[in-house]
């Protein structure tokens, strides 16, 4: 059986053959009028750019435009008429009904004409008080603000001097406003007196003063400021800054919210709309109705599967994130250098420039100047600090997790055994001691016994409380699991 398609020729087999018991069909020859009618003389210009069809089509809308133009018949000029000018009487009547500007002299209007009562000033009186406003800016000073604003020498030093027996001047934010109010003068040449002077010194503290028979007086206003945390929670959804931004929590609050979770988890992968984000940030509210917000305290977000609760921590003055265990975590890449200056002999096997015969170099040399300072890896235990050999002055650290480091040919050793350590803290400076042919710091590392290259290891290292400072975080923790949820005002 062969089945045909609709021109008569066979699908099966592959080949055309001439169909059995049927005549082929002959095409009908078109002429050119047809041919004509058939074309598409306005195509899309914006579609097959550079065809033939397109060429026929720029050249209809040549046509048409061409046509269009020389068809189109002359436009005559408008005809208008100009109002003449005018003069005497007329230009003093407009004159009087317009407005003139004020850097013309405004004065324009109709007036009362003077009369005999009228009695000339030889000048015109001041005002007994004027009030006004000023802004300390950044990095100005208080004398210098009220100096600006028309306050004399003496009453600014003056007011300056009572404000900082309240308030250090320099813990005065900058953007705070300042209202004046200046007293009459005897006669122009003199600044005028200061009357009344109002500042918000600081959040919980305003401060007045005011000109009495003896001079300025000072008077403080304590400001009541509530300091419990504001608390935020809701779910994630379609993203987790813009749901954040939502519940109330400002972009930098957001930003270090994110930053905390990404300590411990993928934002991308690990979190799903239906998460639940809390956030618990500093807050300060005034009895006058302002809010401050200050730092992130408290970072959560409650995954069903698992809930993760991390608290900042400065107890130590590094600012980490610790969860409800006491427990912090600080990521990173490869080990940092221990000392500011350039590789100069990497790991692995050279000629040694000494010895004169191939050695394995078991760590890496780093050319500085002499006497600048080494720093700590990371966070460690000295294990040992004295000469050692060809290492000259040598310092050994243990790290924990079977990973130690160690730092020879030190001019001076900054550090003695035992003591702990912390990341980037100096624990000596860049010598030539031992076998060296200049100063340089040879930096190794161990991990389990087995010398490594420092730069191809990624540590994590993990921080985790203990004895008083572990009971005052969990007591710190708890107090702000206590806050409920809310929002600012």
């Amino acid at each position: 059986m062969f089945l045909r398609n609709d021109q008569g020729f066979e699908s099966a087999g592959g080949t055309a053959a001439r169909p059995f018991g049927r005549a082929l069909a002959v095409p009908r020859r078109i002429g050119t009028i047809e041919r004509l009618r058939r074309l598409d003389w306005a195509p899309d210009l914006g579609a097959d750019i550079g065809s033939r069809d397109w060429w026929r089509g720029l050249a209809t809308l040549g046509t048409l435009l061409g046509t269009v133009w020389l068809l189109a018949p002359g436009l005559a000029p408008l005809p208008g008429a100009v109002a003449p000018p005018l003069d005497g009487v007329a230009y003093e009547e407009a004159r009087t009904q317009a407005i003139a500007p004020l850097a013309w002299g405004g004065d324009t209007g109709r007036r009362m004409a003077a009369n005999d009562l009228v009695a000339p000033l030889a000048e015109a009186p001041e005002r007994p008080r004027i009030e006004l406003s000023a802004t300390l800016g950044e990095g100005d000073d208080l004398d210098h603000v009220l100096m600006r604003a028309g306050v004399g020498r003496k009453d600014a030093q003056a007011a300056a001097g009572l404000v900082a027996q309240a308030v250090t001047l320099g813990d005065i934010q900058p953007g705070t406003r300042l209202a004046l109010t200046l007293g009459a003068r005897p006669t122009k040449t003199v600044a005028r007196p200061l009357e009344k002077l109002s500042l918000r010194a600081r959040f919980d503290l305003a401060l007045s003063l005011d000109r009495t028979a003896a001079g300025l007086a000072m008077t403080r206003q304590p400001i009541a400021v509530d300091t419990t945390p504001l608390r935020i929670q809701g779910l994630v959804g379609s993203s987790l800054y813009r749901s954040a931004r939502a519940a109330g929590a400002p972009a930098r609050i957001v930003e270090s919210y994110i930053k905390a979770l990404a300590t411990r988890l993928s934002i991308g992968r690990d979190v799903s709309a239906a998460d639940g984000f809390d956030l618990i940030i500093e807050q300060q509210r005034a009895a006058t109705g302002e809010v401050q917000l200050g730092d992130l305290l408290f970072a959560g977000i409650d995954q069903d599967r698992r809930k993760l609760e991390l608290v900042r921590w400065d107890d130590d003055g590094r600012p980490g994130w610790f969860d409800l265990r006491g427990q912090g975590e600080r990521r990173g890449g490869s080990m940092g250098m221990p000392v500011a200056g350039r590789i100069t002999s990497s790991f692995g096997f050279r000629m040694h420039p000494l010895l004169g015969y191939l050695k394995m170099h078991k760590g890496l040399d780093i050319g500085a100047p002499y006497g600048s300072p080494i720093f700590a890896a990371l966070d460690g235990v000295v294990q040992g600090a004295g000469r050692a050999g060809g290492y000259g002055n040598f310092v050994k650290l243990v790290h924990g997790g079977g990973l130690a480091s160690g730092y020879g040919h030190m001019s001076r050793i900054a550090v003695t055994r035992g003591q702990h350590v912390r990341q980037g803290q100096v624990i000596g400076y860049v010598g030539s001691t031992g076998l060296s042919t200049g100063p340089h710091l040879h930096w190794e590392v161990w991990r389990n016994g087995q010398t490594i290259n420092p730069r191809s290891i990624a540590v994590t290292q993990v921080d985790a409380l203990s004895g008083s400072a572990l009971s005052r975080f969990k007591t710190r923790a708890a107090s702000l699991l206590a806050v409920r949820p809310g929002r600012t005002s």
